[in-house]
């Protein structure tokens, strides 16, 4: 499964819309997803599960690239 995930990338600061980033990673589940991001020093804010019509609107932007984790 396909996971985007919105997150700010230093987790000292407060979220700001603007600075907000994503990422795709293909693990079985969200806590899965968290695990392998855990040594970065993200500020996770959503983790959403792409599948369907959404993940076929994703895959067609130009910003779409799975992370290798």
């Amino acid at each position: 499964m396909i996971y985007k995930v919105y997150y700010q990338e230093n987790v000292h600061e407060v979220p700001v819309r603007e600075n907000t980033k994503t990422l795709y990673i293909e693990a079985s589940s969200e806590r899965e997803v968290r695990h392998k991001l855990k040594d970065r020093p993200y500020n996770i804010e959503y983790i959403s599960l792409l599948e369907g019509n959404h993940l076929e609107y994703e895959q067609a932007s130009p910003n779409y690239k799975v992370e290798n984790i």
